[in-house]
């Protein structure tokens, strides 16, 4: 009977160590899983930013390749307009 009592008591007792210790391990990976969701928190803001600063550089992209067609037309136009000019010259 006693060394039932005696283990038991020791089977207590270790079971309320490892109770403590899962406990502890139990907090540490909360505090891990919570800066881990931070980590993503701040991942996903700087994802939203960089898509916003895309966003504007294709705009601006778009613009600029406008105005060089614009431009590329109004090149083409002058070239024509001149060489109507020298072919009237050239006629004279």
């Amino acid at each position: 009977m006693k060394k039932v009592m005696k283990l038991s008591i020791i089977a207590l007792v270790f079971s309320l160590v490892a109770a403590c210790a899962t406990t502890s391990d139990v907090e540490n990976l909360q505090s891990q899983v919570d800066g881990l969701d931070s980590s993503v928190k701040q991942a996903s803001a700087d994802a939203a930013s960089a898509r916003t600063t895309a966003d504007d550089a294709a705009a601006k992209a778009e613009a600029a390749e406008a105005a060089a067609n614009q431009a590329a037309q109004l090149s083409q136009d002058a070239n024509s307009k001149l060489d109507n000019r020298f072919k009237r010259s050239m006629m004279k």
